[in-house]
């Protein structure tokens, strides 16, 4: 195998969120019926369930009709005044200063933001920690950029006061070389959120070890039960030189299909992202950027009312998982459910393919947040509930299929 096939093999996306039509279901011996029901797409949220925030749609159109060519082609890292005016909300939001030229851009994406700072930060032979469980992108760009893992693990099972990090596993990483330490808060896929503790001692072994670190903040709007979160930028413990935060409104806000994501601190490591960015998409969707003036800026209780109903959802999905022998921790923050399935008889990537196959149900392998997690599975949970509690009902229901003894 050439070094391009096998660095692509390592990236492989067929199990991936959203790949779900690609699967193969040839190799699984079914058991059991299949179940009716609706089809429920568990590996995204539903913005037909919870729509974007009002006034986007005016503003894109604004955007398009009366700004035009000019808002079209802005300059790479993003036109000017949307960039003051999201530098301004975000420095307000986090608790820490912005300059909207040196040390902010937007990006096709948060995932767009992952890729550049990732492009920005790695490259060959660098050694880079990442979090078991985590967002699955993030080991699969440590490939791409051919760095060298370091994973730490993630105890969140375990704990219902902290996120359950190995600080002495990350610092021991840190000690071995490690350059740049990647990780999400709150947690995908556990939803946990990291304490203020955790937090404070994550920037301590960053500035002592003089490690970047990239952090993705994209749930941190949607906390549950009145919690409580510290921006790791807002401690001013981690020279700015070395952060930078990724988060976006494409989740709780609905507004993924504008693709827009933002990228701030660290003015060396921006810079690199813009030249990235330069030869990868040239700039975020010029017409949808003026819809980031909506953003922190939606009506009087909305974020509320949206935190209320994504609450609500969890709390049933949690009974109907716990109810049936299902291992999960409570969401926090954002909206995934990752329950661990005892005694199944097969492991959670062709689970995953009889789901779809037996349920009408897609949700994802725990496979893709860290090769151990073989019998988890993540669902998005942003999603209309009826439809939603029906298809954690046939979730339950075919995992008793498939159960050992059974």
């Amino acid at each position: 195998m050439s070094s391009v096939e096998d660095l692509f093999d390592k990236l492989n996306a067929d199990l991936a969120p959203g790949q779900e039509k690609r699967l193969n279901f040839d190799d699984i011996e079914l058991q059991g019926e299949n179940l009716e029901g609706e089809p429920v797409d568990f590996s995204h949220g539903d913005v037909d369930a919870f729509e974007p925030i009002p006034g986007s749609l005016d503003n894109f159109n604004y955007g398009f009709k009366e700004v035009g060519g000019t808002q079209a082609y802005t300059v790479y890292r993003g036109r000017e005044d949307i960039l003051e005016d999201v530098a301004k909300k975000l420095a307000e939001y986090s608790s820490t200063s912005i300059d909207s030229e040196n040390e902010l851009i937007i990006t096709p994406g948060t995932q767009g933001a992952l890729f550049l700072s990732v492009g920005a930060t790695i490259t060959r032979g660098d050694k880079v920690a990442i979090i078991e469980p985590d967002y699955y992108a993030n080991r699969k760009l440590v490939h791409f950029f051919q760095g060298e893992l370091y994973p730490v693990q993630l105890d969140y099972l375990n704990h219902d006061n902290k996120a359950g990090i190995d600080l002495d596993g990350l610092e021991e990483s840190f000690k071995d070389g490690v350059s740049t330490f990647i990780f999400s808060n709150p947690n995908n896929p556990s939803g946990v959120v990291y304490s203020k503790d955790e937090i404070s001692k994550i920037a301590a072994l960053v500035k002592e070890y003089d490690v970047n670190v990239i952090v993705d903040e994209l749930y941190s709007r949607q906390l549950f039960d009145g919690g409580s979160y510290t921006h790791l930028a807002s401690l001013g413990i981690v020279p700015k030189e070395n952060i930078v935060t990724i988060i976006g409104p494409s989740k709780t806000e609905s507004l993924s299909g504008f693709r827009l994501g933002v990228a701030y601190g660290s003015k060396a490591i921006i810079d690199r992202m813009e030249q990235l960015q330069a030869i990868v998409s040239l700039r975020a969707s010029g017409y949808s950027q003026i819809v980031l003036k909506n953003w922190f800026s939606e009506p009087e209780g909305w974020m509320a009312e949206r935190i209320k109903a994504h609450q609500d959802i969890r709390d049933t999905l949690l009974e109907l998982f716990r109810d049936a022998g299902f291992e999960v921790r409570t969401t926090e923050a954002g909206s995934y459910i990752f329950p661990r399935i005892h005694d199944l008889s097969i492991d959670c990537e062709n689970f995953v393919k009889v789901l779809k196959k037996q349920a009408k149900v897609t949700v994802t392998p725990g496979t893709q947040f860290g090769p151990q997690f073989t019998d988890c599975i993540r669902l998005n949970f942003s999603q209309d509930k009826e439809k939603a509690v029906d298809a954690v009902k046939r979730i339950i229901k075919v995992a008793g299929y498939y159960k050992n003894g059974e």
